[in-house]
């Protein structure tokens, strides 16, 4: 029994700390700067372990794709498949030898690189980041497996109705809008794509300007800025200014609309039901976040907890505020046998309903304010984490006070405020639907939801999806 109680006693001491930790969180110091070519450089100094970190982000993602979709992607892969002074099996092995990591990825607005190595080793990988960014070759021989490797991938997701459903969901949701363009690609479009096909992405979108570097972990800052002042002041920037294409007005759904993937061997219906949702620096993100941490955000929310726990419909359900620059979407996802297909769907628009109808109580809400903030300080705890959080402090324009004032913007949310963000950023009507299912088995039901479009997983239609 004594030892259950002193159990019991670091438990509570140990939520006690946590919690206190989570109150007292401040973003760690920063310096940052801008290089006359455009490049902002952030660097952040944290000597608790010998490792660096560096995260960048340019603006060369997919919504520069146009016709070409997946482009932005295959570039972005590429970058690591030689440069001027590393063929890819040099750099492969240097890196290796070093046990340094070095990825490069593109997402829908953005293409970034992450990095990870000891900090005896900065010198030479610096110099590897600077030739993947600033002087790639794109072998041909390299693209054309990797090309070859995208296009068995994009095959195989169409087993995997969980691996297509967002990129249906969005070109349902955005139609012609750039947030409509799908990342990967499709297999009609990335076969046509040659090496000068990349190097032409490169050039237009790869460039100082409009693009940060940020740096955490154990080094001099002082001895860093002189480092990245003399590896990229070089980097020419851009001869014209770069349109934003997503800054173009994106249309809102003026009905319920329903797009139905038929997939015929399909045993379980997947599911999405959405709407418009948010930029990232709107006003209430936080307090978004809070209510949808609620509704479907962990595992025990609202819609789990319906469609799981006390009904069994699925293995799981929730929800997401994915939120870009300029707009975002809002979306339910869960999956169910093709028979229970009517009430899964039925049941998650109830769950929907009784948020605006019920509202939440006050223990609900602490009890949600008190996993926001338990969640939050690990986000930002590594060197990798605090790297990745400048760049995307630059990408969205937001300071530090985010951070800082995190845990109290959190708190400052009441019963009323709730209110008011539920009725305004939890949609009720003029919902979105993707159901990737068996058509012949649930397409009656999908009628019940708004006007079906149908279209067969296995084809690429001339409709866009």
């Amino acid at each position: 029994m004594k030892q259950f109680k002193y159990f019991s006693f670091f438990i509570i001491l140990a939520a006690f700390s946590t919690s206190m930790y989570a109150q007292g969180y401040k973003l760690p110091a920063y310096e940052n700067f801008k290089l006359p070519n455009g490049l902002s450089i952030y660097l952040m100094e944290q000597h608790d372990v010998p490792v660096i970190s560096v995260s960048a982000i340019l603006p060369a993602g997919a919504i520069y794709d146009g016709e070409k979709a997946g482009l932005a992607s295959l570039t972005a892969t590429a970058l690591k498949h030689g440069t001027k002074n590393y063929t890819k099996a040099k750099l492969d092995e240097t890196l290796d030898f070093i046990g340094a990591s070095v990825n490069t990825y593109a997402s829908k607005e953005s293409s970034g690189l992450s990095a990870k190595f000891a900090s005896k080793d900065k010198e030479t990988v610096f110099a590897i980041i600077k030739d993947i960014l600033l002087a790639p070759t794109f072998d041909a021989s390299e693209f054309d497996k990797e090309k070859q490797r995208l296009l068995v991938s994009l095959e195989q997701q169409k087993e995997s109705p969980r691996s297509v459903i967002g990129s249906y969901f969005d070109k349902l949701l955005y139609g012609d809008h750039v947030y409509g363009n799908i990342i990967q690609g499709k297999i009609a479009t990335v076969n046509p794509l040659t090496p000068s096909d990349l190097s032409n992405f490169y050039k237009a979108n790869y460039r100082p300007d409009g693009s940060a570097i940020s740096v955490a972990g154990d080094f001099s800052a002082k001895e860093m800025k002189a480092m990245l002042i003399s590896l990229f002041s070089g980097w020419k920037k851009g001869t014209t200014s770069q349109p934003n294409l997503a800054s173009k007005s994106i249309s809102k759904p003026t009905a319920n609309k329903v797009l139905l993937v038929n997939k015929e061997d399909a045993n379980e219906t997947t599911f999405y039901i959405g709407a418009p949702g948010v930029s990232r620096n709107n006003a209430d993100f936080v307090a978004i976040e809070v209510i949808n941490t609620l509704f479907g955000g962990r595992f025990t929310s609202m819609l789990n907890d319906a469609l799981r726990v006390n009904s069994g419909l699925t293995y799981g359900a929730g929800s997401r505020f994915n939120s870009l620059k300029n707009g975002g979407s809002f979306f339910i996802s869960t999956f169910t046998a093709v028979k229970t297909t009517e009430p899964a769907i039925d049941m998650a628009l109830d769950v929907l309903k009784k948020l605006h109808s019920n509202g939440i109580d006050e223990k609900s809400l602490t009890s949600a304010k008190n996993y926001v903030k338990g969640q939050f300080p690990p986000r930002y705890e590594t060197s990798g984490q605090l790297a990745n959080l400048m760049t995307q402090m630059f990408w969205y324009n937001f300071d530090e006070s985010f951070i800082n004032n995190f845990e109290k913007n959190v708190d400052g949310l009441n019963l009323d405020k709730a209110k008011e963000i539920i009725t305004k950023y939890f949609p009720t009507d003029k919902l979105q639907f993707v159901l990737v299912g068996k058509s012949a088995e649930i397409k009656k039901i999908a009628e019940k939801y708004g006007k079906v479009t149908e279209v067969e997983i296995k084809e690429e239609t001339k409709k866009g999806f």
